[in-house]
């Protein structure tokens, strides 16, 4: 349990400074939206870059990463099929399915796999998952569902290589497959300047809380409803049943892929939103509540599976 309180606090914390530094304005009007920025356009590709740069992608072929690949499409595209009947916009839908299955494997998944499962490598599947491939597909589809849409076809098919969320996970797992080793005065800058994404989206969040209303009310309730219903309880749940039915997982395996499953969208996922100014709301409200929902659910399955 005490995994994921401290992940939990650690998090809490950082957002509440981001929330004074808003109701002080000490960043100035301005400062959510540079902070959603940097971490946009230089921080969290340079940490992306960093991380799958050194990372062993032979974890793309366990049974762990099936179950969360297979638990993500479920979730995500139970969302997409009721946002395609409810007419609810390519961008928005795509931020809805995003925060349906796309978890907090970095800044809490990593403290909670060392406290409660006892290796923070048990959470690299999941990690590499939705950097090698979740990321650069929905970025791809929220560039050309916006302003990316326009231009000849061979362009837009290049979207992803003109994406710096997309770039630096596709740069990574490049380096990482040829084994080609990144000279320390090339990788440490980077590694520095890849430490700023995470504050600087948590800070961002936080500020992004001052003077808001009260989630899940206004025209998006429903989809705030769905997405935190599809991530608290559906998400683990799917992978529960995968896990355990379909790939035999026990004890220790099957505790792993259920938590994992079981974390809280990303904060991250705010940062999308915001910069393509699509759900910013949706996003918001379904990453704060997905959090306060997520802490009975883990500490539930850390006891029954535990």
């Amino acid at each position: 349990m005490q995994g994921v309180l401290t992940g939990f606090a650690v998090i809490a914390v950082v957002i509440a400074v981001g929330y004074v530094l808003g109701l002080r304005g000490h960043l100035g009007p301005q400062g959510r939206e540079v902070l959603t920025r940097l971490a946009f356009h230089v921080a969290s590709p340079a940490l992306l870059f960093t991380t799958l740069a050194t990372a062993d992608l032979s974890v793309v072929f366990s049974s762990r990463l099936l179950v969360t690949a297979l638990s993500t499409v479920a979730v995500a595209g139970a969302f997409v099929a009721v946002g395609v009947v409810r007419r609810w916009g390519v961008g928005r839908t795509t931020i809805g399915a995003l925060c349906s299955g796309y978890v907090n494997s970095g800044n809490l998944g990593i403290p909670i796999a060392v406290y409660v499962l006892g290796d923070a490598s048990l959470v690299a599947p999941v990690l590499l998952f939705q950097l090698v491939l979740v990321t650069p597909v929905a970025v791809t589809i929220l560039d050309l569902s916006g302003g990316g849409a326009k231009g000849p076809l061979w362009r837009r098919l290049l979207t992803p290589l003109r994406n710096p969320i997309a770039l630096g996970s596709l740069a990574g797992v490049a380096v990482a497959a040829t084994g080609l080793r990144v000279p320390a005065p090339v990788m440490d800058p980077l590694t520095l300047i890849g430490n700023m994404s995470v504050p600087a989206v948590l800070l961002a969040f936080g500020i992004s809380l001052c003077g808001s209303t009260m989630p899940m009310r206004g025209a998006d309730r429903e989809p705030v409803l769905l997405a935190v219903a599809l991530k608290a309880f559906g998400q683990p749940a799917a992978a529960w049943a995968l896990a355990s039915g379909v790939f035999g997982l026990r004890g220790a395996q099957l505790l792993d892929v259920v938590v994992t499953s079981a974390l809280p969208a990303a904060q991250n996922l705010y940062t999308y939103a915001s910069t393509y100014e699509v759900g910013e709301r949706l996003a918001r409200d379904v990453i704060l509540v997905s959090t306060v929902v997520s802490v009975p659910v883990l500490v539930g399955v850390a006891a029954v599976l535990g």
